[in-house]
């Protein structure tokens, strides 16, 4: 097998990234490599709250640990949605703000490159002193960081 086609076996596509602030509203949202169909601003606006609003739907109905030793609050919503397209892995901050990333079906250790994504928004947005909460992200470090990371992993 050759070297460039074992690389691109290895290599797997994200395709997008979505934040979404705790109250549900769109905070941030980039498209990387994309064969799904584009989405108007209003879509991605919609989904948002849509996809809100079914993550809490779903922590409602996980069912109450049999012991006091998992606080309710650390139950979690959906994490996975995997279709044959594509694979939305759901993240959720101790502070409920939610990253939705979109992936091949096949890519690996989803939660660890959300885990970089976290990691970037924290130290481009967050300590960022003229970033206010809950507001949507216009950091221009964040996106540099953000798609050299993609591309490069």
């Amino acid at each position: 097998m050759s070297k460039s086609l074992l690389t691109s076996t290895l290599q797997r596509v994200v395709y997008a990234l979505i934040i979404i602030n705790k109250a549900g509203g769109l905070i941030y949202n980039r498209d990387f490599s994309s064969p799904l169909s584009k989405l108007s601003s209003n879509d991605y606006l919609v989904l948002a709250g849509t996809f809100h609003g079914v993550h809490a739907i779903t922590r409602s109905l996980t069912p109450s640990p049999i012991t006091t030793v998992i606080p309710r609050s650390s139950l979690t919503g959906l994490e996975v949605l995997e279709t044959t397209n594509f694979r939305l892995t759901c993240s959720q901050t101790p502070t409920g703000v939610k990253f939705l990333l979109f992936t091949e079906p096949q890519q690996p250790n989803c939660d660890a490159i959300v885990g970089k994504l976290y990691e970037l928004y924290a130290d481009y947005v967050m300590k960022n002193p003229f970033y206010a909460l809950e507001m949507p992200v216009r950091c221009e470090e964040f996106d540099r960081r953000l798609g050299a990371w993609i591309r490069g992993r």
